[in-house]
């Protein structure tokens, strides 16, 4: 490979590693499997899901009270109905209503044949076997129909969703005991560098904690990534390769942080090259310009840098669309989150910048984004206190208070 001419792209925008990344992920989409249901959240769905029968199947009460017929709520004054009944949720039968008559009902209990009202049991009044009802009920009150929530064969869960409490609730609902998604992406976590040591160990001189193994081992759970194991390599070019091609085969992905840039020990770039490809090496953006993008096998890399800022800046910008993609999740469904400056921004090079923010949300509505004052790539302490990574575009070095922004929210924003 010349290094004139590279095979492989560098030196690219944003925008244009995305798409290549998503590109190169398209051709490793991940094959379906069938979970217990339970096991189902935040899997992503497969195919499309239809409503099997109307839900609710049947017309119910939505109050405690009494189901009677509507035409013999009374214009004014009150009136007495004839009590001829129970029936709650789940029994068996119910009596018929006819002209005067009620029926006592509970939440959630089908409506009585002959009945298509509920009076609550709070507005009525019980006296013997009789129930006044007072002018100003309305007739169909207080009743849900068959298929309120969906009609049958009405679509309701799109394939490529990642499935959230409430849509696991929703197939409930349809009787899915089971559900086709697509398999979890397993991952093996590479850090790399001498001068890491693991928590718990005391530091000695020139050494720091291996915090990318908490923080980058953190995304790829948040974004339900099964990590099959972490290891720590030290600046060793025989244990780097030996450690890639075993990741290569007992994983989808292989994410490694630390040795993608030009030093002596960044050894990552060349050992790609010789054992398996690079697709993409260097993006214009910081931090995180020496992103490293490959393949060994059937494995996608990704290889980081190892300032822990441009490491979550990197996976959540250049390798979250690449999960996505595999896990068949539309790109084109994911939302754009935008904010207003709270304060101006200056910046002075040419390349598209992440900066650590706050958002607060103003009594009209109105997000506002405060870019945090200290920006360095090696401070987690940022990341720590920020809501979101607001987006900076290459093309943009003045803007000023109130200009909209794009940006990233970082997981943990609610």
């Amino acid at each position: 490979m010349s290094a004139e001419q590279p095979a492989y792209a560098t030196g690219i925008s944003l925008q244009q590693a995305r798409e290549l990344i998503i590109a190169v992920a398209s051709e490793h989409t991940l094959p379906p499997e069938t979970v217990a249901l339970e096991m189902a959240l935040d899997r992503v769905l497969v195919t499309d899901m239809f409503a099997p029968f109307d839900v609710p199947g049947f017309a119910n009460s939505a109050m405690d009270g009494f189901a009677l017929r509507g035409a013999d709520l009374p214009q004014s004054g009150e009136r007495a109905l004839r009590l001829i009944g129970q029936i709650f949720a789940g029994g068996n039968s119910a009596p018929s209503v006819g002209a005067g008559e009620c029926v006592r009902i509970t939440t959630g209990a089908p409506l009585p044949h002959g009945a298509d009202s509920v009076v609550i049991k709070e507005n009525a009044r019980v006296d013997g076997g009789f129930v006044w009802m007072s002018a100003g009920e309305k007739p169909e009150a207080n009743t849900r129909p068959a298929g309120e929530d969906y009609r049958a064969g009405e679509l309701a869960l799109r394939a490529g969703m990642r499935l959230t409490a409430a849509q696991l609730g929703t197939l409930a609902s349809f009787g899915c005991g089971t559900i086709t998604v697509k398999r979890r992406i397993r991952a093996v976590l590479l850090t790399t560098g001498d001068e890491l040591v693991p928590t718990g160990v005391p530091l000695g001189f020139g050494q720091i904690h291996d915090s990318n193994r908490f923080s980058l081992g953190g995304l790829l759970r948040t974004f339900d990534v099964d990590l099959v194991r972490h290891e720590h390599l030290r600046d060793d070019p025989a244990l780097l390769r030996t450690a890639l091609q075993q990741a290569a085969r007992d994983a989808d992905i292989v994410l490694s942080s630390g040795g993608v840039s030009a030093g002596e020990a960044d050894y990552l770039p060349g050992l790609l090259a010789e054992i398996g490809r690079i697709h993409l090496w260097k993006v214009r953006i910081k931090p995180g310009m020496p992103f490293l993008f490959g393949s060994i096998g059937e494995a996608l890399v990704f290889s980081l840098p190892g300032n822990p800022v441009s490491g979550i800046a990197t996976f959540l910008s250049l390798v979250r669309p690449a999960l996505d993609t595999m896990l068949g999740i539309n790109q084109s469904a994911r939302k754009t989150w935008r904010a207003r400056l709270q304060s101006a921004i200056q910046k002075r090079h040419s390349r598209t910048e992440f900066l650590r923010a706050t958002l607060t949300c103003d009594e009209n509505g109105t997000l506002w984004a405060t870019p945090l004052a200290k920006q360095g790539s090696g401070m987690l302490r940022g990341v720590s206190e920020a809501d979101i990574l607001l987006i900076v575009p290459e093309d943009k070095h003045d803007l000023a208070q109130g200009s909209v922004v794009e940006f990233l929210p970082l997981p943990g924003l609610a």
